[in-house]
C-alpha cells in the first residue's frame, strides 16, 4: 500500500497518464484501503478477535461514448499496466452509452470542507472488549433476560482517493466505531430476542455500552407475551427504528436511475405535494462527525445540504452524473461508487424533521392502533408503491401500550401512507438514516 497520500495521487495520476497514452479520451481512478478490528463476547467469554486489512483500486476508461472499468487489488508495477491494456481494449468495443463520461470541470467540488471525520485515537483489543463485555453484563443484568447471542465492538478506518482526467483529485478517510448486543428474554417457546447497537465516526460520540445493553435486554423482556392482533384497518405508529425505513422506501423512488427507467412510483410527482404540508426531509452530507457525511461526492460533484421533500413537495432526485444527463438536468452531488462499477446515486445524512407533539401525544387519541417496533420481510413494489412487511410491537388501547403483538402484517400504499404521516418530536440523529416516531392512520394490520 502507499506510505502518503501523496504516493496515492501519484500512483492513481500514472494511471490516469498511463490510460490517455493507450488511446483513452477520458479517465478516472479510485482506490479504497481499509483497517478494521472487532470483538464478540458471549456469557462472559471472549469468542472472536477478527483484524483485517483490504485495498483496491479502479480504473474507469471512456472513448468517445464508449466505457470500460477494470479493478485490481494487486498494485504491482505489471499489474497496474495489464489493468490499462484490458480497459482501454474493453473500451473499444463495449455498446455506447450516450450519457457516460465525468464531471465537466465546471462541476467539480472547489472547496471541501473539513467535517471531523477521523477519529485520531485507534482502540486497543482490550478496550473493545471492555466495550462488549459491559454492554452484555448490561443486558443480562435486566429481569427477565436469560441469555444473550452475544455482544460485539468493532473499530474501521478507511480511505478513499480519487483522481481524474478533469483535473480533480482528492483523499478523503474517515473512522468508525460500534457496539452492539442481543438479549433473549424468557423460556422455551415463549423466548423472545430483541437488539441494540450504537454506532460513531468518533468513539467519543458513542452511546454507553452499558445504555446499549440494557435497552436491548429491556426490548427483549417488553415482548414477552407476545400475541396475534385481530385484522382491522386502524391506526398504526412506527418508533424511530422501524420508521427509518419509511426513509429508505423513498430514496428507492427518488433514486435517478429509476425516475430515468421509470420504475418509480413518484416519477410524475416533482413539485407536487408527496407529504402532508410542513413535513421536510432532509438530505445533509456536511454534518460534523456525521456517519454518512462526506465533503463532495465519488465523482467529484460538489454536495450541499438540501430538502427533498420541503412543506410536503418533492423537489428533488438524487443525481448523479448519468443519471442527471438521462433526465436533462444537473447532477445533485449524490454519487457513490466503488471500484468495480459505475457510480449509482445514494443520500448522505438523511433525516425527517421532527414534529411538535411528543411520541405520547401523538398516539392520546387512539382508541385501538398498533405500535410498530421490528419490520421483517419486505414486499414493497416500488413502481406501484404497494406495501406489505410482517411487523411486531404492541397493540395500543385508549392512547396507552396494552400488550406486545407478533406475527402481523402491515399493509398500505406508500403514496398514501405519505400523505398521513405525522411525525412526532423526538428525532435523534444515531445511523446516518434517521426518523422520529411517526403515525399513519387508516393502515391495515392482518393477524388473527
Amino acid at each position: 500500500m502507499p506510505d502518503s497520500h501523496d504516493e496515492t495521487l501519484d500512483l492513481l495520476s500514472g494511471l490516469i497518464g498511463k490510460a490517455r497514452r493507450a488511446g483513452a479520451d477520458a479517465a478516472d481512478a479510485v482506490l479504497f484501503d481499509s483497517t478494521s478490528i472487532s470483538i464478540s463476547y458471549r456469557l462472559g467469554k471472549l469468542e472472536h478477535v477478527e483484524r483485517s486489512e483490504g485495498g483496491d483500486l479502479g480504473l474507469r476508461v471512456f472513448i468517445g461514448k464508449r466505457m470500460a472499468i477494470v479493478s485490481s487489488s494487486d498494485r504491482r508495477q505489471a499489474a497496474l499496466d495489464e489493468i490499462v491494456e484490458r480497459a482501454v481494449a474493453m473500451a473499444k468495443v463495449v455498446p455506447e452509452d450516450p450519457y457516460c463520461g465525468i464531471a465537466d470541470p465546471a462541476e467539480l467540488a472547489t472547496e471541501l470542507p473539513d467535517l471531523d471525520l477521523i477519529d485520531p485515537v485507534e482502540p486497543s483489543t482490550e478496550v473493545l472488549a471492555d466495550r462488549a463485555r459491559a454492554a452484555e453484563e448490561a443486558a443480562l443484568a435486566v429481569a427477565g433476560v436469560t441469555n444473550s447471542e452475544g455482544a460485539s465492538a468493532g473499530f474501521g478506518r478507511s480511505l478513499a482517493a480519487m483522481v481524474a482526467s478533469n483535473g480533480f483529485a482528492r483523499i478523503t478517510g474517515s473512522t468508525g466505531s460500534s457496539v452492539s448486543v442481543s438479549a433473549i428474554a424468557g423460556e422455551g417457546t415463549g423466548m423472545e430476542t430483541d437488539y441494540d447497537h450504537s454506532s460513531a465516526v468518533h468513539a467519543g460520540d458513542l452511546q454507553a455500552p452499558e445504555a446499549v445493553g440494557r435497552s436491548a435486554g429491556e426490548r427483549a423482556v417488553a415482548r414477552l407475551g407476545a400475541r396475534k392482533a385481530a385484522t382491522a384497518r386502524v391506526p398504526v405508529v412506527f418508533d424511530p427504528r422501524a420508521a427509518r425505513s419509511l426513509l429508505g422506501h423513498l430514496v428507492g423512488a427518488v433514486n435517478g436511475a429509476a425516475i430515468a427507467r421509470g420504475t418509480s412510483f413518484l416519477k410524475e410527482r416533482m413539485g407536487q405535494a408527496v407529504f402532508a404540508p410542513g413535513i421536510a426531509v432532509i438530505d445533509d452530507p456536511h454534518i460534523r462527525r456525521g456517519l454518512r457525511s462526506r465533503p463532495c461526492d465519488s465523482e467529484g460533484v460538489a454536495c450541499t445540504r438540501r430538502a427533498v421533500i420541503e412543506d410536503g413537495r418533492l423537489t428533488t432526485w438524487l443525481l448523479d452524473l448519468r443519471s442527471a444527463r438521462q433526465l436533462g438536468l444537473a447532477p445533485t452531488g449524490h454519487a457513490v461508487r466503488g471500484t468495480s462499477g459505475p457510480p449509482g446515486a445514494a443520500p448522505s445524512n438523511l433525516y425527517l424533521a421532527p414534529g411538535m407533539v411528543t411520541p405520547a401525544e401523538l398516539m392520546a387519541d387512539i382508541q385501538e392502533g398498533f405500535y410498530v417496533t421490528g419490520l421483517m420481510g419486505s414486499s414493497v413494489n416500488g413502481v406501484t408503491g404497494d406495501y406489505s412487511r410482517g411487523a411486531h410491537g404492541f397493540w395500543i388501547e385508549r392512547g396507552r401500550i396494552a400488550h406486545p403483538v407478533n406475527e402481523v402484517t402491515i399493509a398500505g400504499n406508500l403514496k398514501e401512507m405519505y400523505r398521513a404521516l405525522v411525525p412526532a418530536n423526538d428525532l435523534v440523529l444515531r445511523y446516518g438514516m434517521d426518523a422520529p416516531t411517526v403515525r399513519i392512520d387508516g393502515m391495515m394490520v392482518a393477524g388473527r
